[in-house]
């Protein structure tokens, strides 16, 4: 009986180290200062003012509140076009296609969930993005999480930047697109 013990617990153990080995042989480790895949790409937004049906790329859904005067409760959908320059009229490489609504009764804070759809002869596929935009910081970071196509499961981080605001009607923001988990 103890000579099956014996074998029984040195047979766990070796199942043990084996297993262990294996699990760390195939943990990906990520370098934050070298992605996979990393570009840029500026965001335009166009809020509809009742009057512009031919360039606004975002609406008004529901109203803000009056709690507190920082458009608490607003939400806003969009289709906004995203290109490689600051330039508005650029070629769109993709689109990114969701909302935004402000979260914060004290201070301006947003929070985006949105797609980039792309579809031109460079790239085809999606990257799904969402994230706080704290307005007030210089940059601010959106979860990557998750894509298809040319991005099938790609995972990281999108740094934003707002590029340029001309009040409720216009605003470009910066994205840094890092990819750490590229298939």
């Amino acid at each position: 009986m103890r000579n099956i013990v014996a074998r029984t617990s040195c047979f766990l153990v070796l199942l043990l180290l084996c297993t262990s080995q294996f699990a760390s042989a195939t943990r990906k480790t990520l370098n934050k200062e070298h992605p996979c895949k990393r570009f840029v790409l500026y965001y335009h937004d166009i809020l509809f003012d009742g009057s512009d049906v031919a360039n606004a790329t975002s609406a008004t859904i529901a109203n803000e509140t009056k709690l507190g005067d920082f458009k608490f409760g607003k939400l806003v959908v969009f289709d906004d076009p995203m290109t490689k320059d600051n330039h508005l009229h650029s070629p769109a490489v993709a689109r990114a296609q969701g909302f935004y609504f402000y979260d914060m009764k004290s201070d301006y804070n947003s929070w985006f969930a949105y797609t980039l759809v792309f579809n031109s002869t460079e790239q085809k596929g999606t990257l799904n993005i969402m994230g706080a935009d704290i307005m007030a910081a210089q940059t601010r970071d959106f979860s990557i999480v998750g894509g298809t196509g040319d991005f099938f499961m790609a995972r990281g981080i999108a740094t934003i930047e707002t590029d340029t605001f001309q009040g409720d009607k216009y605003f470009r923001l910066k994205m840094d697109i890092k990819l750490y988990e590229c298939y």
